[in-house]
Order: C-alpha cells, then sequence, then structure tokens
C-alpha cells in the first residue's frame, strides 16, 4: 500500500516535471571513482563519474548533464568530462528515453522518472554538496536544463545552458543562477530566436544571468565550457 502510493507520488511529480531526489547522508557508501554506468537500463543508461580527489568527508559538487537530440548519456558528459577531476566535479549524465527529452515532445515524464532514480542512487552513494548542483545542457539538452531547473530551483543552484532553442519550465523554484551561451552562426538553433530572446526573459524574471556570445556554429567551444566551470566553481 505505501509502496503504491510512493509510486503514484512518483508519477505525479513526474508529470509536473518535479524531481524529488535530494542530497542525503549517502546509506550505501561507495569509494569508486571514475566512469560507472548506473545499471539502471540495459540500452539507455546513465554514466556516473566521480572524479579521483573524492572524499566521503567531503562533499562534492555536482552536475547533471544532459545531451542534445539523438545522443546519448557519453555525448551528455563531454563538455566537462576531461575538467572533472581537476575541478573535483561528479558528473551525472543520464540518456533520455527516446531520441529526445520528454518535454520535447509535449509533456514531462519518463525521463524526469529516470533522471529522479539517477540522482536518488547517486545521493544514496556519494556526498554531494547541496549547495552546488548544477544541470547542464547542449542544445535540445539546453532547453530541457533550463526548463527543469527553474522548475527544480529547489534542488539546482546553477543552470548551465550551451546553445538552447526555448524553455517551458511548469513553475519557477528558487533562483538559480543561470550561464547561458551561444553561436553567433548557429544554424540549427538561430541566436537571433533562441537566446536573444530567452535570456531578456529571465532577466526579466529578476535570474541573475551570464550570457556570453561566440563567433561559432552549433557548438560548445572549449574555452566556452571553461568559463562555464569557472562561473559555477565561484
Amino acid at each position: 500500500m505505501l509502496k503504491d502510493k510512493q509510486q503514484e507520488q512518483n508519477r505525479r511529480a513526474a508529470a509536473l516535471g518535479k524531481l524529488l531526489a535530494r542530497p542525503m547522508q549517502p546509506q550505501q557508501k561507495s569509494t569508486t571513482v571514475g566512469l560507472q554506468s548506473l545499471g539502471l537500463d540495459s540500452e539507455r543508461d546513465a554514466l556516473l563519474y566521480v572524479p579521483k580527489s573524492y572524499q566521503a568527508d567531503k562533499p562534492a559538487p555536482l552536475i547533471v548533464m544532459l545531451h542534445g537530440a539523438g545522443g546519448d548519456a557519453r555525448g551528455g558528459l563531454t563538455p566537462f568530462l576531461h575538467q572533472a577531476d581537476d575541478a573535483g566535479l561528479i558528473l551525472l549524465a543520464p540518456a533520455s528515453r527516446l531520441k529526445t527529452w520528454d518535454m520535447l515532445y509535449g509533456e514531462y515524464g519518463a525521463d524526469i522518472a529516470f533522471i529522479n532514480q539517477a540522482l536518488m542512487q547517486t545521493f544514496n552513494r556519494y556526498a554531494v554538496d547541496p549547495a552546488h548542483i548544477a544541470v547542464e545542457g547542449f542544445s535540445d539538452g539546453a532547453s530541457y536544463a533550463l526548463s527543469v531547473g527553474i522548475t527544480n530551483g529547489d534542488l539546482f543552484s546553477h543552470i548551465i545552458a550551451f546553445s538552447p532553442g526555448f524553455m517551458a519550465p511548469q513553475m519557477q523554484q528558487g533562483k538559480p543562477q543561470i550561464f547561458i551561451s551561444h553561436g553567433t552562426w548557429d544554424n540549427v538553433l538561430p541566436i537571433k530566436r533562441c537566446s536573444c530572446k530567452i535570456v531578456p526573459q529571465l532577466q526579466r524574471a529578476d535570474y541573475d544571468v551570464v550570457y556570453q556570445e561566440f563567433h561559432g556554429f552549433h557548438t560548445v567551444p572549449t574555452e566556452i565550457a571553461n568559463s562555464a566551470l569557472k562561473w559555477f566553481g565561484k
């Protein structure tokens, strides 16, 4: 009975784009570092990267990394994977259930439930700093990061959106800090109809936004990724 009630609560939360997982004192402490699968799905799993410097008595910052359309968990890790050890970051990269994120098909649901499951497992095994939890994404993943990050601003302290197309939060919770970048030559999600509209909307809603344009196409240049990490680490 209690299990059915919990499942219904989780289903309703997922439909609203809400993540229920929260950092906790790990119950199943792990000392495993490096790249690992969470074993939540046989085909489209979530990947976790734990830095070599991780210590159970020192909660680490966490970034949830969301791939672009047609991508997967490994692709989602790309912007920050090589900097994770130096920055002491835990990276969590879920894969969308379909080719892109549920909200892009019209409603929240399965992907929120999967991300919540991945977060619960991560929080149960590793100590995470609740004041430094970000959601990051590129392209469709950036649109999803903005939408989910604003909806769950009581969980995420920071949002990093590389070349987003739009945002569709279900509600506003808290006031996460936001970093957005976009290429001026982007021919996939043109800057004029995307970030040039998104950034003023966020500023009018009183969000603290750092916005960086660069001369380039639909990509995440290394210098932009480094800039975002430096901003997150302040």
